[in-house]
């Protein structure tokens, strides 16, 4: 299968054609357009002369598989669309896709919102599934592209914690991903400490990638129709990748924190995407607000939470002046790269990162040397 996602145009193409569609949610799992920045407006020259050697650990890279998109597509358009952007192409196309951006190893995560949404026994058997279809299938073919983030059955949080220990000391797996709202809960609500515990124990991270949110968190928040208007498609973007998953998983972070989790589990790290989901701006907002009512109910400031427990990555947001905001608050020893593939273009993303003005040594720390210290993997 020819490589899709390297062109920029062709992902342009097909996303405006999906976009077009006047169909309920039909813009779910998209992760923004591409935006323009420093390094996009260089020349190519100059883009193809700095840092060519660098190596690249992609942290947030998307797949899916006939039963996943069945269960997940919103309507016929989306599933259209997943099909066509080559989501479940875990072969030679997203191989080629790789070389030609410099992306040396990928670590896959299930789609949006996995297996987590199921009854907790199909969820159990969905999960596992998915999990052993990537342990036995792309890892043993490209063992030396591919890692994975382990899929959960998120109903069942005790099911769950034993399908992340399964996954990672059978299969290798690196830690697991979540996507948002569990039913009506999060990840602080004392029903998932078994797996909390169990991460911790494992020494893996959780991702905490965004979700769409239940009914009525959509009805009040989101809901934007006047005078009998339809605006589903608008009000999925609204509540998705257009605004509400960041805002989401922010909360959740904070939520997390506020509550205790990490001074339960200390060592639990927990990693962000799409340039801490809004943190940086919101950074010192937190500390004027939270420092003194937090003094009493937690063990550290809350700031030092998000240097202690958290990590960062650059998924689909290449701008220079959102990684220079991050990295003014973060240590640039816990920010890592990532693409969002394929909703966003490969190798936009590691020619971006390839020109941004930082020093080399940062540079080959958020790239690759962070996450091959936090996954413990040499590249």
């Amino acid at each position: 299968m020819k490589p899709i996602a390297n062109s920029s145009e062709l992902v342009s193409s097909r996303r405006r054609n999906f976009l077009s569609a006047a169909a309920l949610g039909v813009g779910a799992g998209l992760s923004g357009p591409a935006l323009i920045t420093q390094a996009a407006a260089l020349d190519k020259s100059d883009i193809m002369a700095r840092d060519q050697d660098l190596k690249f650990f992609g942290i947030e890279e998307t797949y899916s598989t006939e039963e996943l998109m069945t269960l997940n597509a919103i309507n016929v358009e989306h599933r259209q669309f997943l099909e066509e952007i080559g989501l479940a192409d875990l072969g030679p196309g997203r191989v080629a896709a790789m070389d030609d951006a410099g992306l040396n190893v990928a670590i896959l995560s299930a789609h949006t919102p996995g297996a987590q949404d199921l009854a907790r026994k199909e969820g159990i058997d969905v999960a596992y599934r998915l999990n052993k279809m990537i342990a036995t299938g792309p890892i043993v073919t490209n063992p030396d592209r591919y890692l994975a983030f382990a899929t959960l059955p998120l109903q069942d949080p005790v099911a769950s914690a034993d399908e992340l220990e399964r996954a990672v000391r059978e299969d290798g797996f690196v830690g697991a991903m979540t996507n948002g709202f569990i039913g009506t809960k999060f990840l602080d609500h004392p029903d998932f400490e078994p797996l909390l515990a169990r991460a911790e124990a494992l020494n893996v991270p959780i991702y905490l990638h965004p979700g769409y949110p239940p009914k009525e968190v959509l009805d009040i928040y989101y809901r934007t129709s006047r005078n009998g208007e339809d605006t589903e498609f608008q009000d999925y973007l609204f509540s998705g990748s257009g605004y509400g998953w960041h805002q989401e998983v922010l909360t959740q972070s904070l939520r997390m924190i506020l509550t205790g989790v990490f001074d339960r589990f200390p060592k639990l790290q927990v990693i962000i995407g799409h340039m801490g989901e809004g943190l940086p701006f919101f950074y010192k907002r937190f500390e004027e607000e939270f420092t003194e009512v937090t003094q009493g109910t937690l063990q550290k400031p809350i700031l030092q939470y998000f240097s202690d427990n958290f990590w960062y990555t650059t998924s689909a947001f290449p701008q220079d002046e959102l990684l220079h905001l991050l990295l003014r608050y973060i240590s640039v020893d816990r920010v890592m790269f990532a693409t969002d593939y394929p909703f966003a273009d490969m190798k936009q993303q590691t020619d971006w990162f390839r020109a941004v003005d930082l020093p080399r040594e940062d540079k080959e720390k958020i790239a690759f040397r962070n996450a091959e210290k936090l996954f413990r993997i040499k590249i």
